[in-house]
């Protein structure tokens, strides 16, 4: 398929539910193609559900059009090779990528780090920075092949984590204060290019793994995170889409190596 034949084209990664499904969604609604990615299973070093590959066809069914399509594909993001294969695809579909949006993440705490299981440290830390180093190492490249004079987009969530100490989160912060880090040297290497890398720091999120949070901290509800954020309520997914989106059009041409807060004042 030509570049002709769609308008830009993105690849979402941890799209099942949350803020991936929430950026899935708005993009298709402003005029990209999307091949949304998830690994659509739980993961065994962690105690609670994960997105489901029910949950991502779903969204590829609702989310897109004939004109700009949503296409579901399985791939872990710890995955180098099945990366590969989904970004493959995606050139394939739509003719080429235009931006790479990484969104997945975990969360594992709730004791001090050094009485976490060493299963879940190793999770928080494969996926939530190792799995954003495997898709910069993997989608790069396909911005890369786009043919200059490029726009292209490497996007990541990190969180307030990255610039704020959170008790019995230690590490979880770690591995977003990496992601930050990641972007502003990738930002550095791309230089030139036409290409940005930038990450996006969400407050307390209204989604799964704010649930999960709340039951570290021993919580009845998740919205207990609310008082906490100078707006005094919890951020909706679809507010960290509205930057990611932001980011990743043309109005955010001239920002790269920027870790963009949508904390709701979480770190004042």
């Amino acid at each position: 398929m030509s570049r002709a034949a769609v308008s830009r084209a993105a690849v979402v990664i941890g799209a099942a539910r949350g803020i991936g499904a929430a950026t899935t969604r708005l993009l298709a609604e402003t005029g990209w193609s999307v091949l949304a990615v998830d690994r659509g299973s739980d993961d065994p070093r962690l105690p609670y559900a994960l997105g489901s590959v029910r949950m991502l066809e779903e969204l590829a069914t609702e989310a897109g059009s004939p004109a700009h399509p949503v296409v579901a594909r399985v791939a872990d993001t710890c995955d180098e090779a099945g990366l590969v294969g989904a970004i493959g695809e995606a050139e394939d579909r739509f003719g080429g990528v235009d931006a790479v949006i990484t969104t997945a993440g975990v969360i594992a705490g709730g004791v001090p780090i050094w009485e976490m299981p060493a299963a879940q440290v190793e999770a928080v830390l494969d996926v939530d920075l190792g799995g954003v180093v495997v898709a910069a190492r993997v989608g790069i490249p396909a911005l890369l092949r786009r043919p200059e004079p490029r726009s292209g987009r490497f996007l990541a969530v990190s969180s307030t984590a990255a610039s704020r100490g959170l008790p019995m989160l230690a590490a979880y912060g770690a591995a977003k204060a990496g992601v930050a880090g990641l972007v502003r040297g990738l930002a550095a290497e791309l230089r030139g290019t036409g290409i940005t890398a930038n990450s996006v720091s969400p407050g307390s999120t209204a989604t799964p793994i704010l649930d999960e949070s709340a039951r570290l901290y021993g919580l009845d509800a998740a919205s207990a995170f609310a008082g906490q954020h100078a707006i005094e309520r919890l951020i909706r997914p679809e507010e960290v889409a509205a930057a990611l989106v932001w980011l990743a059009g043309p109005a955010g041409a001239a920002i790269t190596g920027i870790d963009l807060p949508v904390d709701g004042g979480l770190a004042l």
